[in-house]
């Protein structure tokens, strides 16, 4: 009798995690190049073994963790990952209907008896000590809480109809302004196609609504852009090597990296969000972009793939594809190259909270802190410091870097940058990285250097 074995296809098989409550771990492999359907390991090709077709079992392994198989779509553009948002729309075109048809029920499993149940560890048990008073994601795991997440964001058909991404409040941490999905998505927890049917049927009864890219439907597509230009992306993970990459000569400064992760770095804005991201294992998307454009071609000028790797390793909704696309993106190394747009570590969360509830929450040293010097704590009087049981220096880091001075430098240095990158010979080697570097550092010695100032200040 014939019959067919399914496998399932997932090319964020990155990291294996039982959910967003797991371990984190970190790894920046690429997915394979030769086949979009990987094994259920992640590890290679699905061939049917030849035990396989001697007993008349077909092996078929269906593309379910996408929209769209990205081998097709990039099929559809001569062979190559189609490089804006609206040109893969294009492309793409619309998802395929989902199928209405029903199942048999499986047979039985048969007699289970004798099989012992193990029971779940205990935190003590995995080498934890007491974590009573820490505060951990609030986000469960689990298809159960992925639907009924799903279930409660569109039951605001309004909210969901007039969703605009642009628009969220990175500082809603109490009710996020998201669907806050992305990890089951990520976990396979919620199935994508499942996802984009519920928003149009909503879409349906309610006539009028926003449009990719802001829409929710856009960020599902966002999700696909992404791991399609991935999929064709040789050395998608990283900058040597990555032909759609700008060839940038970062800095190389672990002190001021390792102020910039543990949330060290002086500004409560960008200091609260890598608290939460510690804390939450998530931030929002706006968030995202403060802290990502901070390190990298705002103030501090470091590698978007040290970055890369410390989302990577705590947010739990990371995702080899979308977290490499957005650093690229971030960091203005690829899709988008406005480097003078810069995200403020003052005014951009104080648009959003001006009371400061946000880092009053993620930095509780700051708690007594009067709002009119919550996000720049340095410009307190003493007294005031001394009354808010803050002093900065010693209760809470002075500033690593001056965000005048340095985003002024990271603009030159990026203009710099630009001006003698080769992208455009399709040419990102080693050699390329490092002459940019030293033309940038013989330019630059007639000047004082930015990047000396901000190792005296950290010091």
């Amino acid at each position: 009798m014939n019959c067919r074995l399914w496998t399932p296809s997932r090319t964020s098989a990155r990291r294996r995690r039982c959910g967003p409550g797991s371990p984190r771990t970190s790894s920046t492999s690429s997915p394979s190049s030769s086949s979009f359907a990987l094994s259920s390991s992640g590890s290679s090709p699905t061939h049917p073994p030849d035990f396989a077709s001697i007993s008349g079992i077909e092996v078929f392994s269906p593309v379910s963790h996408t929209l769209f198989n990205p081998a097709v779509v990039i099929e559809k553009n001569g062979g190559r990952p189609p490089l804006t948002y609206q040109s893969f729309v294009k492309l793409a075109g619309k998802p395929p209907t989902p199928l209405t048809e029903t199942y048999s029920e499986l047979p039985p499993v048969g007699n289970v008896e004798g099989y012992e149940l193990l029971s779940v560890p205990a935190i003590e048990e995995l080498g934890y000590g007491d974590l009573s008073q820490e505060e951990f994601s609030p986000f469960r795991g689990g298809e159960t809480e992925a639907l009924k997440r799903l279930k409660k964001a569109l039951e605001d058909k309004e909210w969901v109809a007039t969703f605009e991404k642009p628009k969220g409040d990175p500082s809603a941490f109490l009710k996020p302004a998201t669907t806050v999905l992305s990890p089951y998505l990520k976990f396979g927890c919620l199935s994508s196609r499942y996802f984009y049917q519920c928003l149009h049927n909503v879409y349906k009864t309610v006539g009028k609504h926003t449009s990719p890219p802001v829409s929710l439907v856009g960020q599902l597509l966002w999700r696909e852009f992404f791991y399609t230009v991935a999929f064709g992306t040789p050395h998608f993970d990283q900058m040597i090597g990555n032909k759609i990459c700008k060839q940038i000569p970062w800095r190389d400064d672990e002190e001021l990296f390792v102020a910039w992760r543990e949330g060290r770095t002086g500004y409560p804005w960008i200091d609260a969000i890598m608290i939460q991201l510690t804390k939450w294992g998530w931030m929002h998307h706006l968030a995202r972009h403060s802290v990502a454009c901070f390190l990298t071609r705002g103030d501090l000028f470091i590698h978007w793939e040290k970055g890369r790797d410390v989302f990577e390793r705590l947010l739990i909704d990371s995702d080899w594809a979308i977290n490499n696309g957005n650093w690229l993106w971030l960091s203005c190394s690829s899709f988008f190259y406005q480097y003078n747009r810069i995200y403020s570590p003052i005014s951009f969360g104080k648009k959003y909270d001006p009371d400061g509830n946000y880092i009053r929450h993620f930095l509780p040293v700051l708690k007594d802190m009067p709002k009119e010097y919550i996000y720049e704590p340095w410009t307190a009087p003493l007294s005031v410091q001394k009354k808010a049981n803050c002093i900065i220096g010693k209760d809470y880091p002075k500033r690593v870097v001056v965000h005048d001075t340095a985003s002024k430098e990271c603009r030159k240095a990026m203009a710099e940058a630009y001006a003698l990158d080769h992208l455009g010979d399709n040419l990102a080697s080693k050699e390329i990285s490092n002459g940019l570097r030293r033309k940038l550092d013989d330019q630059k010695a007639s000047r004082p250097s930015c990047l000396e100032q901000r190792k005296i200040r950290i010091k």
